[in-house]
């Protein structure tokens, strides 16, 4: 599992996902991320948003809009807890 420690500046993220900034700051006004905040508000990027940038791409690339997405993302994530729960 992939750590969740917010740990890179929005710069770096930016880099690592291979996206522009500003890409990086529209998917967390449309809920798509969240990434930890300093308690000064700096963005702090961990290995997970990452990945989750990476595959918000895929999806892009399959030709899927921000909503689309959203709810794929949101469909990933159940099916992943009920594997948990079903592993348990």
């Amino acid at each position: 599992m992939p750590d969740s420690r917010g740990l890179f500046a929005i710069s770096v993220a930016a880099e690592r996902a291979d996206m522009q900034i500003q890409n990086l700051r529209v998917y967390e006004r449309r809920g798509l991320i969240e990434p930890a905040r300093t308690a000064g508000g700096t963005r702090l990027y961990s290995e997970a948003d990452i990945l989750l940038l990476r595959r918000i791409a895929e999806l892009l690339a399959d030709g899927l809009n921000l909503v689309g997405i959203g709810r794929v993302l949101e469909l990933e994530a159940e099916v992943a807890r009920l594997r948990r729960r079903l592993g348990e």
